[in-house]
């Protein structure tokens, strides 16, 4: 994959890429959107621990597929408030400390989701030979 960054538009406000190119031929996993609740039903209260687990979920379903979170070629994510926005973000950057090469992002503040306790949702899409 290749990072999209052209010189001539402001550069991303984070760790992230306006755009990446997959080549064809690749296998491509898209998850659904991963919400902060452990395998036990545990939904911690803070955002950032929420974001934690949903990466968490994205790391166990890339695994499945035989990818890591250097095949991640977008991440959408949504939060309910911006006070949860660094906490997303923190996690987001953790998940991808190790990562060369950085995805595209997008991330959106949406008015809820299934159940009031939930404060972020993250999917992604991935690609690997």
């Amino acid at each position: 994959m290749k990072s999209l960054v052209p010189s001539n538009i402001r550069p991303p406000f984070a760790r992230y890429a306006h755009g990446v190119e997959i080549p064809a031929g690749w296998r491509i996993v898209q998850t659904s959107g991963q919400l902060g609740i452990t395998a036990e039903d545990d939904i911690p209260e803070d955002a950032f621990d929420q974001a934690v687990i949903c990466f968490e979920n994205i790391r166990a379903i890339l695994k499945e597929a035989g990818m890591t979170p250097g095949d991640v070629a977008h991440i959408s994510a949504y939060v309910t408030d911006r006070a949860h926005m660094a906490g997303y973000m923190q996690a987001r950057d953790q998940f991808k400390a190790d990562v060369e090469r950085l995805p595209s992002s997008t991330l959106l503040i949406v008015s809820g989701f299934t159940r009031p306790e939930f404060k972020v949702e993250v999917e992604v899409l991935a690609a690997a030979p």
